[in-house]
């Protein structure tokens, strides 16, 4: 790297089989290339954002993961695929130990470069007190709490009033995050090199049910009605609302760096996902 490779934090899901030998794989090479290792469950105090780079072993949910524990520092993941077709691994875990030789070189000497992606900041509010900020890779969503009702969640971008949505929930999703709840919605694909946020309802009941694909500069509010409601980031819930509160969504300051080998072509990682085929 470009100023050297001096620490590896891995981040790892412990059901796959193959796991152990990749750690393995890893600490051996770092042990031969004088680079400081550590696994996340191994040291829980040792933040993944004080390394130099962070291998991702498992799938997408893996390097979700990571991304949310590396909290904001601009610390790139390698991601070894131990799943099905992912969107965000780059390797396979048969070249990780070469592809670690590419990353500890400059990127013009290694042939590697980073992609970044952008990433959503979203904010929970009750009156003017803040109950808590979250960072999302994929997307946030405002969601019904209680099974078999919808909630009611009213929408204002740039502070203006937009519309009232009766709906399962309401997505704001990144690009990144357009192939995940946001495509299940049915809400459109859009590369990752695009900067935008995409406003998708769940299920609405309601004649408008259309994704808003926003420049990235507006801001997007959801104010939940009066059924309460669940503020899940990336998949997991992280907080319930109450009438009156408000999730705001901003583009955040911090990316998301991902190490790539040659161009990354997403529509071809799309067209392989879904089994297209050029006739």
């Amino acid at each position: 790297m470009d100023d050297g490779l001096g620490s590896i934090a891995i981040s790892a899901h412990h059901d796959r089989a193959a796991i152990p030998d990749l750690v393995a794989t890893i600490r051996s090479w770092a042990q031969s290339h004088g680079v400081d290792v550590w696994q996340q469950a191994d040291e829980p105090q040792r933040p993944l954002g004080d390394a130099d780079l962070v291998v991702a072993l498992g799938g997408d949910g893996t390097m979700l993961r990571a991304v949310a524990a590396i909290d904001g520092a601009p610390v790139p993941i390698l991601g070894v695929n131990l799943g099905q077709l992912g969107y965000l691994t780059e390797i396979d875990p048969s070249e990780l130990a070469a592809a670690l030789d590419r990353v500890v070189a400059a990127p013009d000497e290694g042939g590697w470069h980073l992609d970044e992606r952008l990433m959503l900041d979203a904010v929970a509010c009750r009156g003017d007190t803040e109950r808590g900020r979250w960072r999302a890779l994929n997307e946030a969503v405002v969601e019904k709490s209680e099974s078999g009702q919808t909630v009611r969640l009213f929408a204002r971008i740039d502070g203006e009033p937009f519309t009232s949505y009766a709906a399962d929930g309401l997505i704001v999703a990144t690009p990144t995050g357009s192939t995940a709840y946001s495509l299940s919605a049915r809400g459109p694909v859009v590369s990752p090199r695009h900067r935008a946020l995409l406003l998708t309802p769940v299920s609405p009941h309601m004649l408008f049910d259309r994704t808003l694909v926003l420049d990235p500069s507006e801001v997007v509010e959801v104010v939940v009605g009066d059924r309460p409601a669940a503020l899940a980031v990336d998949g997991q819930v992280v907080i319930g609302l109450s009438a009156g509160d408000v999730v705001r969504c901003t583009p955040s300051t911090a990316t998301a760096r991902f190490v790539r080998f040659g161009p990354y072509h997403f529509h071809q990682i799309l067209k392989r996902k879904f089994g297209l085929t050029d006739r």
